[in-house]
């Protein structure tokens, strides 16, 4: 993970109404071990955060001016600290306008992963703790605390550059505080929500259904097509990777890649061809199983509760919204 450029600033800023006092670092971090261990502990935590949204740029303006300041710096018409001063005192500002915002570290980081270039923009915040030095005595120290991950950004680079129609370049953590904690953030990146990852992911998940429904395959074929579907889309969050449904496709069904892809094209699930996995939809996203005496039970976890109540008391199952091959079936033997 090659970093290009990185820089922090300090924005010093208490929850008591005072004035925020920007201190700014004139230069570029030099890349180091130290440096290298901070991105890739920073990716890692901002991958394994829950319930990102996924947008795209406003059209630059007074209101929204940091697309702006990023395209002059990739010109090359502004050197990376000048883009991140102008940045961080434009959050600084809209900062001070929030009354539930806190100050910290703000990191600026332009690096490459694979063959393509980012952009991250994370607030970060210090932990105290302690330390024991070579003499082996005991003395207070601070650490930047990735585990309280909450404001921070990743944008595609290349994806933005070269993708014109794309609308989910940019990612970004939703706080758990409710959506005035972290607007002001999002706004600060200029970002507009382009893709709803929790309902883009439901929507492939229904799909898949439907298609396991459809082809009428044996239960141990489902069992192995859903776990090769839930690994995929967990190592792609893990990754912080959107999900291609071609390759899903060839990973569910070998012997056929594409069946998967041309259900998802010919019933028009309005999906695209890559979309963000969203973890908390994807865990709950499992079967339940059983066999016993000509009796053979399988639905997805995510319908207890709605389409199938569970009795613990009474040792049974009540099903809503039968498929309807099975009700005709029923029917015919009733008559």
């Amino acid at each position: 993970m090659p970093i290009r450029h990185m820089t922090m600033h300090m924005i010093d800023k208490k929850p008591d109404g005072l004035p925020a006092i920007l201190h700014i670092r004139d230069s570029e971090l030099p890349v180091s071990s130290a440096t290298e261990s901070l991105m890739s502990d920073l990716n890692e935590s901002y991958n394994a955060k829950a319930g990102k949204s996924w947008g795209f740029f406003h059209v630059e303006s007074g209101a929204y001016p940091f697309s702006g300041w990023l395209a002059k710096y990739l010109a090359g018409t502004e050197d990376f600290t000048a883009f991140s001063r102008v940045a961080v005192e434009h959050l600084t500002k809209l900062m001070e306008e929030s009354n539930l915002s806190v100050g910290g570290h703000v990191l600026f980081a332009h690096y490459q992963q694979g063959m393509t270039d980012y952009l991250a923009v994370a607030l970060l915040h210090q932990s105290e703790g302690v330390t024991v030095s070579e003499d082996l005595d005991v003395a207070p120290s601070r650490h930047l605390d990735l585990s309280k991950l909450h404001l921070a950004a990743r944008i595609n680079i290349s994806e933005w550059q070269n993708n014109k129609q794309s609308k989910q370049y940019i990612s970004f953590i939703k706080g758990k505080n409710g959506r005035k904690a972290t607007d002001y953030f999002r706004d600060f990146i200029g970002c507009q929500e382009g893709v709803d990852a929790p309902g883009e992911t439901r929507t492939l998940l229904k799909a898949f259904s439907d298609f396991v429904e459809s082809e009428d395959l044996p239960e141990e074929s489902v069992r192995y097509r859903t776990k090769t579907l839930i690994d995929y889309a967990t190592s792609m969050a893990k990754l912080g990777e959107p999900m291609g449904l071609e390759e899903l496709s060839g990973l569910i069904d070998e012997e056929r890649p594409k069946a998967f892809y041309d259900h998802i094209r010919n019933v028009d699930y309005g999906l695209s061809p890559e979309i963000p996995a969203d973890k908390r939809t994807i865990n709950q996203f499992r079967r339940f199983t059983g066999r016993a005496e000509g009796l053979s039970i399988s639905f997805e976890s995510h319908l207890l509760g709605s389409k199938v109540e569970f009795d613990e008391e009474g040792g049974t199952l009540t099903l809503r919204g039968l498929p309807s091959t099975l009700m005709d079936q029923l029917k015919r033997a009733k008559a």
